[in-house]
């Protein structure tokens, strides 16, 4: 897998998770990680919210996968195979 899908398992499952935490977690850089969540947030895959002093992440799990062999799937589709039943938001 990618590690922009690493990225989205982790914010699926923890929507709190800190840049710092996530880039821990798939192993990459913390500046990585913030490219691509900006880059998951521009393709409409991610939203970023505000709370407080953190950051809070949506996974939009109907956004359709954009390779023209997974696009009859959704990110939905991909992170309820490959990480079990994330929420649907």
């Amino acid at each position: 897998m990618t590690n922009h899908t690493h990225v989205l398992v982790c914010l699926s499952t923890d929507p709190d998770l800190r840049i710092r935490d996530v880039a821990e977690r798939v192993g990459i850089t913390e500046r990585a990680t913030q490219r691509i969540v900006a880059e998951l947030t521009a393709g409409g895959y991610l939203e970023k919210s505000r709370e407080g002093r953190r950051n809070r992440y949506r996974v939009i799990m109907t956004q359709p996968l954009r390779h023209p062999v997974e696009g009859a799937h959704s990110i939905g589709d991909l992170l309820r195979a490959v990480a079990g039943s994330p929420p649907l938001t």
